[in-house]
């Protein structure tokens, strides 16, 4: 299971159509609590953030996880136009495992659904 955190239609569809195609279940909560109440009922392996979203609360909700020790080893990934660099900094900072220029995120979508699917 992998949460999504973003709100942006083209990429949920993007997304949904390559994890679909990957054999791959994700869920797209609708707010950063919610998202936060699904990794605790479904132990994700990995959570995407679109760090630009202006509805989810990105860096507040990786700094949520990443200092719950349940939720700690939830991967965490954000993704945002590379030269937002002030969001960059703020999503290392708050605790993400991997940040990503938007459009390597995009090429890379398979690779990264697939490889937090994968058993440890």
């Amino acid at each position: 299971m992998i949460l999504v955190a973003v709100d942006d239609f083209l990429f949920r569809s993007k997304i949904r159509t390559t994890a679909k195609q990957a054999g791959v279940e994700v869920a797209f909560p609708k707010s950063a609590t919610e998202l936060l109440e699904q990794a605790r009922a479904l132990h994700p392996s990995m959570a995407i953030f679109d760090l630009n979203s202006a509805t989810l609360a990105p860096i507040e909700t990786i700094a949520a996880i990443k200092q719950d020790p349940a939720l700690s080893s939830v991967r965490t990934l954000g993704f945002v136009s590379h030269v937002d660099t002030a969001q960059i900094q703020a999503a290392r900072a708050a605790g993400a495992d991997e940040v990503m220029a938007r459009s390597a995120f995009a090429g890379q979508l398979a690779e990264i659904l697939l490889s937090a699917a994968a058993p440890p």
